[in-house]
C-alpha cells in the first residue's frame, strides 16, 4: 500500500495546469506529500519539459509514482513511457485508474487535463495511489513489456 509520507511528484503543461493545481492542493489537504515539478501557470509551455524530469526521478526510483497531465494526456504519456522503468498510463476512468495499477502496475497516471474534469481527476488519481498491483497472471505480462521483437 502507498504510505502517505512517499511524496508524489506532479508535472504537467499548460493544458494540465488548472487540473495539476487542483490536484496538488486537495492531495495535500489529505495528508499527501506533493511533489510539484511544474509547470507553474497557465503560460504555453513544452509537456517535455516537465514531463522528462518526473519521469526521470520515477524510473531512478526517487519516487514510486507519479501524475503527468497535458491537454490529452497523450503527449506526456509517450514522453515519460521514453524510461525502461516506466509504465505510464493514459486513463480516463475510474476502472482504467485501477486497472492500470493492478494489471499493468503503472507507476505513472497520465490524465487529459482538457477532457476530465477536476473531480474526476481526483478521483482517479486515489484509485491510481490507492491500488496495487495483483502479480500472480500480470506479472508475466508486465515482464513482456520491456521486451523489444
Amino acid at each position: 500500500m502507498f504510505d502517505k509520507q512517499q511524496v508524489i511528484p506532479i508535472a504537467c503543461d499548460h493544458g494540465g495546469f488548472e487540473t495539476k493545481e487542483f490536484l496538488k492542493n486537495n492531495l495535500n489537504k489529505l495528508g499527501y506529500l506533493i511533489e510539484d515539478m511544474g509547470t507553474h501557470s497557465s503560460d504555453s509551455v513544452d509537456y517535455p519539459d516537465f514531463v522528462h524530469p518526473l519521469a526521470k526521478a520515477v524510473n531512478d526510483g526517487e519516487f514510486k509514482m507519479g501524475i503527468i497531465l497535458c491537454g490529452s494526456g497523450n503527449g506526456a504519456q509517450m514522453t515519460a513511457n521514453k524510461y525502461p522503468g516506466v509504465r505510464a498510463a493514459l486513463c480516463w476512468s475510474l476502472e482504467q485508474a485501477q486497472l492500470a495499477r493492478e494489471h499493468n502496475n503503472a507507476n505513472i497516471l497520465s490524465l487529459p487535463g482538457r477532457f476530465i474534469d477536476k473531480a474526476l481527476a481526483m478521483e482517479m488519481a486515489l484509485k491510481f495511489i490507492n491500488s496495487e498491483f495483483e502479480g500472480g497472471r500480470h506479472q508475466r505480462r508486465v515482464e513482456k513489456i520491456s521486451n523489444t521483437l
